[in-house]
């Protein structure tokens, strides 16, 4: 079984910052990719950003140049900076992963969230 535990989440004032993290756990072979969703209230879950194990990045056009995904193959380790945040930004951030999990077997994966708000 996997696990997936974000931290890093909080209050900042507009204009802040804030990096998050997303350590995976338990019997990972190889983790294929990985990203962040956030889903504010009222509103969809969406993708935030992504990252292959080629580090091949994406992002949603709100957070281009702002926000930054990055990862530690040997941490297991995905984080988010976030900088110049905006109120818009505030929702529960989730961490996801695709996993490999023994050489036939494998699946998708999700943390628990963490909540990030930013005031004006």
């Amino acid at each position: 079984q996997v696990q997936l535990a974000e931290s890093g989440g909080g209050l900042v004032q507009a204009g802040g910052s804030l990096r998050l993290s997303c350590a995976a756990s338990g019997s990972i072979v190889r983790i294929i990719s990985t990203g962040w969703y956030r889903q504010a209230p009222g509103k969809q879950r969406e993708l935030v950003a992504a990252i292959t194990s080629g580090s091949r990045t994406d992002y949603a056009d709100s957070v281009k140049g702002r926000f930054t995904i990055s990862r530690d193959n040997a941490k297991n380790t995905v984080y988010l900076q976030m900088n110049s945040l905006k109120p818009e930004d505030t929702a529960v951030y989730y961490c996801t992963a695709d996993i490999q999990t023994t050489v036939s077997q494998g699946g998708n994966y999700w943390g628990q969230g963490t909540q990030v708000t930013v005031s004006s």
